[in-house]
């Protein structure tokens, strides 16, 4: 077992200040959210070989993690991220308007609205699920213990809660102070918020807190590969939401790098044949149709509600995640 995997490490970014102008051509900063860890150190071999055999240039590509809120954040700051890989439209969105170092229509610049996989929001549970957890009701009774990220923090953390919402909305025939009522009793279930996915995922499968985390598809995977599945097991809710991660080169930093060729080329890979079938082999959902008809058989088929049913990300952040929003009253208490 390797567990020290799960363990929620971030890797810094570089500002690459004092480098020579050719170390910086060849030097790329990937800023991705938490459970992409694995998959980019894969993929990143991947491209360095046929980069250099393309340009005959080997770039070295660091990764930096962290909650998609808080790794947007550190972008606008000023981390100089060559590229952004991360949870949520919106955080891309924000770097674009507020750090300006992204064009507005990034979402324009490549192939599927710059979302080169899907995930979903599936339960992680204790191996034999001793406390019957099934779907989205069970998470609001008093004998279960939820552990979810932060949605202040962290991108699983919204895709979670959004999950949540449209359930609760479903139950309640649209009545959304009935579907406030849930979320408030769901995290009033919840003992600690971690800032991220990796950290919520040490929380639950190594620190052993909590009967059911709630969590991207493919980082229930890694912690059943990690820890063994005779530890722990997945339940896929009958319906659940489509997670759209997304990905865009910060074009005004890779510019002044000399690193723009190099970043486009980094992202356009992903939706190459190879890359996707490295996706699929980590659990994300290609949107390549021939790799998807490939692996259709290793994801279950859940319903699954996506954003713009919800209202588009403006309206969800403005209505749920914006200081002094839904989810800051329903959580007043616990604060």
């Amino acid at each position: 077992m390797r567990v020290f995997k799960l363990l929620p490490v971030l890797l810094l970014g570089f500002a690459f200040s004092g480098t020579s102008a050719r170390a910086a051509e060849q030097d790329l900063l990937n800023v991705s959210y938490d459970p992409t860890r694995e998959f980019y150190t894969e993929y990143n071999a991947q491209f360095i070989k046929e980069w250099q055999a393309k340009t005959g240039k080997k770039p070295v590509i660091r990764q930096s993690h962290g909650g998609s809120g808080k790794q947007a954040r550190s972008v606008i700051d000023g981390l100089q991220a060559d590229v952004v890989t991360l949870a949520l439209a919106l955080d891309i969105d924000a770097i674009a308007e507020r750090g300006k170092t992204i064009p507005l229509n990034w979402q324009s610049k490549l192939p599927h609205n710059s979302a080169p996989y899907t995930s979903t929001i599936v339960f992680l549970v204790r191996k034999g699920n001793p406390k019957a957890i099934k779907d989205w009701g069970d998470l609001v009774r008093p004998d279960v213990k939820v552990i979810t990220p932060n949605p202040k923090t962290s991108g699983a953390a919204r895709w979670n809660y959004l999950a949540a919402w449209d359930y609760a909305l479903r139950l309640n025939s649209g009545d959304k102070a009935k579907a406030a009522e849930y979320l408030r009793s769901l995290y009033a279930n919840v003992p600690v918020l971690d800032a991220g996915a990796r950290a919520a995922t040490t929380t639950f499968a190594v620190r052993k807190i909590g009967d059911v985390l709630l969590t991207w598809e493919n980082e229930a995977h890694l912690a059943l590969n990690e820890l063994g599945k005779d530890s722990l097991e997945i339940v896929a809710p009958a319906r659940s939401i489509l997670a759209e991660p997304v990905v865009a080169v910060v074009e005004t930093v890779a510019e002044k790098k000399g690193t723009l060729d190099t970043a486009r080329a980094y992202l356009e890979q992903l939706f190459s044949v190879e890359a996707q079938r490295l996706l699929a082999k980590h659990y994300f959902r290609p949107v390549n149709e021939t790799v998807a008809a490939e692996t259709r058989a290793q994801f279950p088929v859940i319903d699954l509600v996506t954003i713009k049913d919800l209202g588009g990300w403006q309206a969800v952040q403005a209505e749920h995640f914006a200081d002094g929003a839904l989810f800051d009253q329903l959580t007043t208490t616990r604060r």
